[in-house]
């Protein structure tokens, strides 16, 4: 079997009965390279087998580069040595384009391990006469047990920051913009990734007992420290924490005074106030250029392609802006989704770099 010149020799997938062309996508970005389509077949078919499947495909892209880095360059001159970098370039932009296929393929495959069904591209529903997006199952209880606690604190508090007393109130419904939506799930997805980058580290120096001493105090202790750290947090943790900018612009349309209440303090959060500047930028920044493609296409195929108009006078036209109907419960479970989407997206992105490496 051959996918685009390599060869698949182990793992074969084939259509079966119960899942026929017609059947809902199991994620919302549908792939589309050779290597892409086939791990599509397998998650859909045999899903177990897909560790197995990208080991095959990540052992046949290696070999593929060793064999462009072997080529020798120099015994081309003029127009093909034109034509050689032309080629390469092409090559080289598959295997990104494969590589960002194989990570997406790993974190739906961790969601399916999960039992939770990722949400669907965002559209009205024909179901429900209001027209209400939200009719996915909620999975809140499943989305919490992904993470360890002292993560799942951090996430309560972004939950806080984004609904505020609102995250009490599952079943009202409101209209939102989709377009600000959109942005904070994306800000969602980075934040759950800056979350499990740092979440590991704590859980590595918690189980070598090496924690700064502050942060293995009683819980009184630890409040305590939270409370003095709200006056001194450096701007840079506010803004891995929480996004902001993204924040603030979503929930503009909101009366004042909901968001951000329900902030707790949390040892994780102790520990990250904990890091020089330079560490937290690290931290908080996506380690490679596929995995924050995987997170703009992702967002894309959820929310759609936004239609951003700029007037005359330099500032963005909101008159065409789409509305979405949805529960506070629905929005709850969207971030959930993301901050989980962010926390996979570092796991399988460190498995294939330790296989493949591309993380610079």
């Amino acid at each position: 079997m051959a996918f685009g010149g390599q060869k698949c020799t182990v793992v074969r997938a084939s259509a079966s009965s119960d899942s026929p062309g017609s059947a809902a996508p199991i994620a919302p970005l549908q792939l589309k390279s050779p290597i892409g389509q086939f791990l599509s077949q397998i998650l859909i078919s045999h899903p177990h087998l897909v560790p197995a499947a990208v080991e095959q495909q990540l052992e046949q892209l290696q070999t593929d580069r060793d064999a462009e880095g072997h080529k020798e360059e120099s015994s081309a001159s003029g127009t093909e040595l034109v034509l050689y970098r032309r080629i390469a370039e092409v090559k080289a932009n598959e295997r990104k384009n494969s590589l960002e296929e194989i990570l997406y393929a790993l974190v739906v495959q961790k969601f399916m391990d999960a039992n939770v069904s990722l949400i669907p591209t965002i559209n009205p529903s024909s179901s429900d006469s209001s027209g209400r997006v939200d009719v996915w199952p909620s999975h809140d209880g499943k989305l919490e047990q992904l993470h360890s606690p002292e993560a799942y604190e951090m996430i309560q508090n972004h939950l806080a920051l984004i609904l505020g007393n609102r995250l009490g109130d599952p079943n009202t419904v409101t209209q939102i913009n989709k377009l600000r939506v959109g942005q904070v799930y994306a800000a969602s997805v980075m934040y759950g990734y800056f979350l499990k980058r740092v979440d590991r580290r704590f859980q590595l120096e918690k189980a070598m007992k090496i924690l700064p001493q502050a942060l293995d105090r009683d819980e009184g202790s630890v409040q305590e420290e939270g409370a003095i750290g709200e006056k001194r947090t450096p701007s840079g943790v506010q803004a891995a924490e929480s996004h902001p900018e993204e924040v603030s612009s979503w929930a503009a349309g909101f009366p004042a005074g909901d968001f951000g209440k329900g902030i707790k303090p949390s040892r994780l959060r102790n520990y990250v106030m904990s890091f020089d500047a330079d560490t937290l930028q690290r931290y908080a920044s996506v380690r490679s250029k596929e995995a924050v493609s995987i997170i703009e296409k992702h967002t894309e195929a959820l929310f759609g392609r936004p239609e951003i108009i700029i007037t005359p006078e330099g500032t963005v036209d909101s008159s065409k802006d789409e509305l979405i109907t949805i529960s506070f419960g629905g929005l709850k479970r969207l971030i959930l989704e993301a901050v989980t989407f962010g926390s996979f997206l570092w796991d399988v992105e460190s498995f294939v770099d330790s296989r493949y490496h591309f993380v610079l």
